[in-house]
């Protein structure tokens, strides 16, 4: 089963920016390490030998993840973006039915989700609630601690 991502161009270039960082500097560092520890001699009971050779197998790992996620990687042509509907990229303004607050997200991918910006996953509850409503509609996301009603007032890219 593939996990097709949508990223923007900025999103999947800090993706590769950071598997290109894991591959050509921590990936020598750990080597570095294990080759250190092995110099030190008796490896059966050398804890230093063991945590490098367990950091590098982890590091590997996260390698391996990332080079799948960034396989399954589409750039989103922002400029095609359908706006009658939220889709991912959309930019929905949205109003708390609940206390009448108003809010601003652009939903993108969760490697670039980031609250602070108001960019939030298209996989979070809030996320998925909205996809495919229209302005207008309104989008009963259930939470934790309940049912949150969100009025769709606007849909920008």
């Amino acid at each position: 089963m593939s996990n097709v991502s949508y990223y923007t161009a900025e999103g999947l270039k800090k993706l590769r920016d950071e598997l290109d960082h894991l591959k050509s500097v921590e990936r020598p560092k750990a080597s570095q390490a294990i080759a250190d520890a092995r110099d030190k001699g008796d490896l059966s009971e050398n804890a230093e030998y063991d945590a490098a050779k367990e950091a590098q197998g982890l590091l590997e790992m996260k390698i391996s993840k990332m080079e799948e996620v960034v396989a399954n990687a589409r750039l989103i042509d922002e400029s095609q973006l359908d706006t009658s509907k939220v889709l991912v990229l959309s930019t929905v303004k949205i109003k708390n039915q609940t206390n009448g607050m108003e809010m601003k997200y652009t939903l993108v991918a969760e490697s670039e989700a980031d609250l602070k910006a108001g960019k939030i996953s298209v996989s979070s509850p809030i996320g998925k609630g909205l996809l495919g409503k229209k302005v207008g509609d309104t989008a009963e996301i259930q939470v934790p601690n309940g049912v949150l009603k969100f009025k769709v007032l606007e849909i920008t890219r």
